[in-house]
């Protein structure tokens, strides 16, 4: 089995790329092209198994239809998994036309090669729960109404829609996988979640004095994103294609991430966040809770990992994170920064 991933050097591409050659895949990643190398999160995965011909890379980019295209026909891939996206939510309020052009041109490329090739291609689109919008506290499933409050949001919907409609004008198999918020080790710095527990390794270490944050008060469905992309897998498994909801189906506000972050290394929160307007988004998402009744039912899926083991494992990273950083301002390798740049 050949699967060609858009968007493989995020955290998602990592779970999902290692769980694959796992079961026995051979992977094609796209990375999209840049003045500087941003294979970071999945260079132990490029030592280990390029050597082996499990793993090959190409540049291209979402917006790029020729390259897209190409790269298809030649792989011929049994399984196209497109996790490429701009995805941070606030920045989608800075950069709404690259945000909204990403979800939306490469989706309906890749849709298109698919719809036209000779061979019948499985297509994965990750969908999101910030579709949803958040506009009160009831569970969201699959027949849950969208409501899009940001650029982000509306460009996830319609390569949402644009999926299903392809699917039932053409008979592909195409998929949407909306998943709730799912964090890891390898979430990007900028993230809620993952500022909160870098922060927190780095005041444990002595580097940061302070953590300073937007809306306390939101509350999000967290779950683990090693979790989460095994359900990706299932979705392609299963004997028709259809729309799935992936969530641990529990909701916690961003003061109870931080209070268990603080807690697990000893320190008392209060004395080290701030809050800032400056943190918060033009339209606040506040309440989203997942319901994935259906996931569970139908493809036997199941989160393996509770919030509070996500938060520690996070934890868990930065501190050890911090300790390197420690030891190289020690050694005057590195000169120390305080506070970190996006506290």
């Amino acid at each position: 089995m050949k699967a060609l991933i858009t968007g493989i050097t995020g955290q998602d591409g990592y779970y999902l790329t290692k769980f694959l050659i796992d079961n026995g895949y051979e992977v094609h990643g796209l990375i999209r092209r840049s003045s500087t190398f941003n294979t970071d999160r999945i260079d132990s995965l490029i030592s280990e198994y390029s050597s082996q011909e499990k793993l090959y890379l190409y540049y291209s980019d979402l917006l790029d239809s020729s390259s897209l295209n190409n790269i298809i026909n030649t792989v011929m891939p049994d399984e196209i998994y497109n996790l490429a996206a701009q995805s941070h939510v606030a920045v989608s309020f800075k950069n709404p036309l690259y945000t909204t052009q990403t979800s939306t041109v490469g989706p309906l490329t890749i849709l298109e090669a698919v719809k036209n090739n000779e061979k019948e291609i499985k297509y994965y689109q990750a969908s999101s729960s910030e579709m949803f919008g958040g506009v009160n506290s009831s569970s969201l499933n699959e027949e849950s109404k969208f409501i899009p409050k940001s650029p982000y949001a509306a460009g996830k919907l319609f390569a949402h829609e644009i999926t299903k409609i392809y699917r039932e004008s053409y008979n592909l198999f195409a998929v949407n996988g909306i998943l709730f918020n799912h964090e890891s080790p390898l979430r990007g710095e900028t993230f809620v979640t993952r500022k909160i527990t870098r922060a927190v390794g780095r005041i444990a270490q002595g580097l940061q004095n302070k953590l300073t944050l937007g809306n306390l008060n939101a509350s999000r469905d967290w779950g683990f994103a090693g979790d989460y992309v095994k359900g990706m897998y299932l979705m392609m498994q299963y004997d028709e294609p259809d729309d799935w909801v992936l969530s641990s189906d529990e909701s916690h506000t961003v003061r109870e991430f931080v209070k268990i972050a603080f807690d697990y290394v000893d320190l008392d929160w209060e004395k080290y966040v701030e809050t800032s307007k400056k943190y918060e988004r033009p339209n606040e998402v506040q309440h989203l809770l997942g319901d994935s009744t259906k996931a569970r039912n139908k493809l036997n899926w199941q989160p393996e990992h509770t919030f509070k083991d996500l938060v520690e494992m996070m934890v868990d990273a930065d501190l050890e994170e911090a300790k390197r950083e420690a030891v190289l301002i020690n050694e005057n390798l590195i000169k120390p920064t305080w506070e970190h740049p996006t506290s």
